[in-house]
């Protein structure tokens, strides 16, 4: 049997207790790396972190609110002092607070910028210290097509995945000459929970504009994030990577 991708790196993901997020983790334990799973509720990333220990997978639980800046440095830290290093980074923390712009309350807006734009600034200005001082990262940003196309109804998410995309450049041009590639990975229409309870006639408007007629599952959007977060990926930096059926092209 040959030798795991990943054995011997530590991938640290936020929002990883759960959905694509779980997803991930998953497939970066199958390929040999272990897990410091990051989630806002201590007893949901505990029960996912013990679920990977079962299977004999290294894994640790970190609650963490990733809107705080002093959180996310405190967790990073907590996480190099228990496996010495981080070399992957997985920002996948997100919410959604849908409704029209004219109905759009301050706090629908903020909330979703804090979490989802804010919260990989936090992680991404925590976890480059170490990455720097071991001259070797590998940061995935999740980002959304939402981000390119837009949304009617998503105007607070949409700006935060245009905003993640925007900073997944910039970090790549500010760390690529200490061998830290950051990319991200832009999904369409994943079947996940927070999917499952749209519309049908919503459903039905993202299948019109998908090409392979179906939606794509968490373990797609895990397949790219191996990929960026591999080898393969070493010459490949600050791009978008579309896990949509087609969706943006």
């Amino acid at each position: 049997m040959s030798e795991k991708r990943l054995s011997g790196q530590v991938a640290l993901v936020t929002g990883g207790a759960r959905g694509i997020g779980k997803a991930i983790c998953e497939r970066l334990a199958a390929e040999g790396a272990s897990l410091a799973i990051v989630d806002v509720l201590k007893d949901v990333a505990e029960a996912t972190a013990q679920e990977f220990r079962d299977k004999g997978v290294r894994a640790e639980a970190f609650a963490t609110n990733v809107v705080s800046f002093a959180e996310a440095e405190a967790t990073v830290k907590a996480a190099v002092e228990s496996f010495s290093k981080i070399d992957i980074l997985v920002n996948n923390a997100g919410i959604t607070r849908d409704t029209l712009i004219m109905r759009m309350s301050d706090d629908d807006w903020d909330k979703v910028i804090a979490v989802n734009l804010k919260g990989v600034f936090n992680f991404t200005k925590a976890a480059i210290r170490p990455m720097m001082k071991a001259r070797y990262g590998r940061i995935i940003n999740i980002a959304s097509v939402v981000g390119v196309m837009g949304n009617a109804g998503q105007a607070n998410y949409s700006a935060s995945k245009a905003g993640v995309i925007g900073l997944t450049k910039t970090s790549a041009k500010e760390l690529a000459s200490r061998n830290i590639n950051v990319n991200a990975v832009a999904p369409g229409y994943i079947a996940t929970a927070m999917t499952k309870e749209l519309p049908e006639q919503a459903k039905e408007a993202f299948m019109r504009v998908t090409p392979i007629q179906r939606p794509g599952s968490p373990e797609d959007v895990a397949g790219a994030v191996y990929f960026l977060a591999s080898s393969d990926s070493n010459y490949i930096t600050g791009q978008v990577i579309h896990v949509d059926g087609g969706m943006v092209m």
